[in-house]
């Protein structure tokens, strides 16, 4: 029986047919340009007043997780804002939930309701 040849790489040479859109962080952050707000001082310190006023407790119904790694915790918009800069930064469209609230039963309700 003969050796096996492994076959020339043919797909280096085909012109891409996806688009030039970038992944990770800079790809989304040209796709919305408002993500740049979250990482200003001015939504640090808002994300931190929201949380103590909900004092670190999850607002989501039948969670109320009570959590002292604010790491865990999300000032989350109850209404998207969806680049609406006057929504983001609204006190009375902000709660805190857990992680697993935010990323669980919050985007599920959202993708289901188109939010």
């Amino acid at each position: 029986m003969g050796k096996l040849r492994s076959l020339p790489n043919r797909l280096g040479s085909l012109p891409s047919r996806l688009s030039t859109f970038q992944t990770g962080d800079k790809g989304r952050q040209d796709a919305a340009p408002w993500r740049a707000w979250y990482n200003t001082t001015a939504w640090r310190r808002l994300r931190m007043d929201i949380l103590v006023r909900d004092r670190f407790t999850c607002q989501w119904p039948g969670c109320g997780r009570i959590e002292t790694d604010t790491s865990q915790l999300v000032a989350d918009h109850r209404e998207p804002h969806r680049g609406n800069e006057r929504m983001f930064w609204d006190r009375s469209n902000l709660q805190t939930l857990c992680k697993p609230c935010h990323d669980g039963p919050k985007a599920k309700a959202e993708t289901r309701y188109g939010a």
